[in-house]
């Protein structure tokens, strides 16, 4: 019974420890599965961090391709303008100032385009380097996957031909920035010839202002010349009206309504017109008479190189006219002015000697409202003139 009784509870002692063993392998194996499920979220994560790098990078690499392309576009725009600079300077130089601020416009925008070339290349060595940076990162990154992950590698390895592609881009744009180069080289020189043309240009252009500085010079003396030649003109011309003015005092004798003021040779209306009328009387064709024979005696006297005129002006008093001949005191001043030189060119006056001017009362003598100052105003005025 006794032997029993051992073996009985050796048997119930020894189940424990077997769940025992079993519940801390078990927990192994979880923990085991957990650092497993870790390590793969960890490298998941690092992995999709590069492909996002690497993504980002291609669409930097693209946006400077775009703007090394437009850069060339610009280059192209601009040899363009510089042609047609070159072609306006050697047809016109009045476009001078215009070409300058041009071709310092041009010069401005190489000097953005050298800066901006200068940008992009160190745009583009910012990127190699970084790329560089980004393969030795996921170098290191293939390296550890490959130690955890085996079917890593092949993804690790596409990524690295595609850095391998993108370096070679890398390169053409290089050598692209390098012949960019030398068209703004070349572009230099363009802009140094056209700077030699403006100062050709400048230089005929001072060659011309001081010709023209001489010719106006010429031109001020002849003006000077002229100028003395009128006066004397307008002083023989003087001469001549005054001999004019002696002798026709001394033809029409000492008269009040017929006199001299100033310059002119003054009529009164009432010589030679009646109220209202442009018809000459028989008193004022009398006294016309003499003093067209007298014009025509002084104008065979005055040289044909004098170009005079007697101009005769008609005045009125401010009194409106009341008839149905005249609708104003213009109209019956310019009649009356057209009636007296008739009359003259019939004394045998050159036509191309006279003038007729109506005035009305619009240039009186006397501003009074009395009779004497419309008696005053009333007038037919004669004055020897250049023309």
């Amino acid at each position: 019974m006794s032997g029993l009784s051992r073996r009985r509870n050796r048997d119930v002692n020894t189940w424990p420890g077997f769940v025992d063993a079993l519940a801390t392998l078990l927990m192994v194996i979880i923990f085991l599965l957990m650092i497993f499920v870790v390590a793969q979220v960890y490298l998941g994560a690092a992995l999709s961090g590069r492909d996002q790098a690497l993504s980002d990078l291609t669409a930097q690499v693209n946006e400077l391709t775009n703007l090394l392309s437009l850069e060339r576009t610009n280059n192209q725009r601009m040899e363009l303008e510089l042609t047609q600079l070159s072609t306006e300077l050697s047809n016109t130089s009045d476009q001078r100032d215009d070409l300058k601020n041009r071709a310092a416009a041009l010069a401005s925008q190489l000097a953005n385009a050298e800066m901006s070339t200068d940008e992009l290349e160190k745009k583009l060595l910012a990127a190699v380097a970084s790329l560089e940076d980004k393969e030795a990162e996921l170098s290191t990154a293939r390296e550890k996957a490959n130690d955890q992950i085996a079917d890593q590698e092949t993804r690790i390895n596409d990524l690295a031909a595609l850095l391998a592609s993108r370096a070679a881009e890398l390169d053409d744009e290089k050598k692209l920035s390098t012949e960019a180069q030398a068209q703004v080289a070349a572009l230099n020189q363009q802009m140094l010839a056209l700077r030699q043309q403006l100062q050709k240009i400048e230089a005929a252009l001072e060659a011309s202002e001081r010709e023209n500085s001489d010719k106006q010079a010429q031109i001020v003396n002849l003006g000077q010349r002229l100028n003395a030649a009128l006066a004397t003109k307008v002083a023989e011309l003087q001469r001549y009206r005054s001999e004019f003015f002696g002798r026709l005092r001394e033809v029409l004798g000492d008269r009040q309504d017929i006199r001299v003021v100033g310059d002119r040779f003054v009529f009164q209306s009432e010589v030679l017109f009646g109220s209202g009328s442009s018809d000459l009387g028989l008193e004022g064709q009398e006294q016309l008479a003499k003093l067209g024979d007298t014009l025509t005696t002084i104008a065979s006297e005055i040289p044909d190189d004098i170009d005079w005129v007697m101009r005769v002006d008609g005045h009125t008093d401010k009194v409106p006219i009341r008839n149905l001949k005249f609708a104003s005191n213009w109209e019956l001043s310019s009649a009356r002015a057209i009636s007296v030189v008739k009359f003259l060119i019939e004394r045998g006056v050159p036509p191309n000697r006279l003038v007729a001017a109506g005035f009305g009362e619009y240039q009186p003598l006397d501003n009074r409202d009395d009779e004497i100052a419309y008696r005053r105003n009333r007038r037919i005025e004669f004055k020897i003139t250049e023309r």
